[in-house]
């Protein structure tokens, strides 16, 4: 792996991580819960669990920028794999919840995308 692909990689791994763990950290707070360090890892771990299995199922690390390739299959995998956790926990699925939970990932994990390959200029490679 080129240093230049592999500094992507780290990349996209750490704003990946620092997105969906903000989406956990929102999702605690405007929910009323405490800002403790348990509480905003008991909210976000699904989605973490979720991003983890995403990255291993789309090969998110050949093309680590593409927003369509990588981008689209992250924030599709995240979102259900964190979904299904909850509902297996019991934790709240309910319709409101898919749908903002949905278009914020997808803003986050596609959106830093686009904007990274716009200003690369290269198409996400």
């Amino acid at each position: 792996m080129a240093p230049k692909r592999s500094s992507h990689v780290f990349t996209a791994v750490i704003v990946d991580l620092v997105l969906v763990t903000g989406f956990g950290i929102v999702g605690h707070w405007t929910h009323g819960g405490d800002m403790s360090l348990v509480g905003i890892a008991e909210t976000s771990w699904p989605f973490l669990a979720g991003l983890a299995a995403a990255w291993l199922l789309t090969c998110a690390w050949q093309q680590p920028l593409s927003p369509l390739r990588t981008g689209v299959g992250l924030w599709a995998a995240t979102i259900l794999i964190g979904m299904m956790i909850r509902a297996f926990l019991g934790d709240g699925t309910a319709g409101a919840f898919i749908i903002v939970a949905g278009l914020l990932n997808f803003a986050t994990l596609v959106g830093w995308r686009v904007v990274a390959t716009a200003v690369a200029g290269r198409g996400g490679r």
